[in-house]
Parts: C-alpha cells; sequence; structure tokens
C-alpha cells in the first residue's frame, strides 16, 4: 500500500521530468503546468530574480532561441517532501547543438526547487540555478562536473 507522502514524492519527481520534457521539446506550455504563476526564480543569467510565470518563460524562449536542439541532464535528484512544502536538488545540464550549428556539452548548475501543494497539486514556487565562483576573481567556475 503507497503511503501519501510516497505517492507525494512519485508526483514531484514525475513534475521534475516534465521540466526536462518541456526543456527537450522547447515547450513553454509545458512550463506553465509546472511552475505557479507567482514563482520566483533565481536563474543563472541577470536580473538577480525573475519574479513570475511571464519571465520564467521570457527566460526559456531566449534559451530556445540559442539552441537548436537541446537536451537536458540531472542528476544525484534529492527531495525533501511535508504535507504541503517540498524542496529538491540536484545537478542539472543544460547542453545541445546552438543555432549556429555548435554542438556543446553546456555546464552543470546546481538545481534547487522549493514546491507548494495548491488545490490538491504540487507547483514549482521557486527555482535557483547557480555555479560556484572564484572568490578572489569574482568569476563564476562553469566547469566542474559532479
Amino acid at each position: 500500500m503507497t503511503t501519501q507522502r510516497e505517492a507525494d514524492e512519485a508526483e514531484i519527481k514525475q513534475l521534475i521530468e516534465g521540466i526536462a520534457e518541456a526543456i527537450r521539446a522547447k515547450d513553454l506550455d509545458g512550463f506553465r503546468r509546472i511552475y505557479a504563476e507567482d514563482v520566483v526564480s533565481f536563474d543563472v543569467e541577470p536580473p538577480l530574480q525573475h519574479l513570475g510565470i511571464e519571465a520564467k518563460l521570457k527566460n526559456w524562449e531566449r534559451v530556445f532561441t540559442v539552441f537548436k536542439e537541446v537536451d537536458y541532464d540531472l542528476r544525484d535528484l534529492v527531495l525533501t517532501v511535508g504535507d504541503e512544502v517540498a524542496f529538491s536538488h540536484a545537478f542539472g545540464r543544460l547542453h545541445g547543438r546552438l543555432a549556429n550549428g555548435v554542438e556543446t556539452d553546456g555546464m552543470w548548475v546546481r538545481a534547487t526547487l522549493g514546491l507548494q501543494k495548491r488545490d490538491g497539486r504540487w507547483i514549482v514556487v521557486h527555482d535557483q540555478a547557480s555555479v560556484p565562483f572564484d572568490v578572489v576573481s569574482g568569476q563564476g567556475v562553469a566547469d566542474l562536473e559532479p
């Protein structure tokens, strides 16, 4: 017999896989089904925060113009699930063929999601993608691998 916690974990894993599928398909509507209207996103590109689903979608729209074909890998996913809130962390990598035809391995980022159960279903209310930086130079370090 499946517990509620196990069911929630399975739903969240499916939702996270939905993010990867939306990326691979360049499906902006797929993101709209996964992210809250009031999502707060701390992404790797400026500004410091992107507020709301429209800002989140604009970010992905820019990414999709850079890539002709795009893929997404996720490693080391960890979930912490409560009754109404949950979070996950993992390593994610966007890679593929750029619009100019060049293949790129992309870079691994640290990916964190904050989720909330709203109207009986899990939805992303916060996300953060980040890269470490060198304290002395102030430069991001984008060549690390998990």
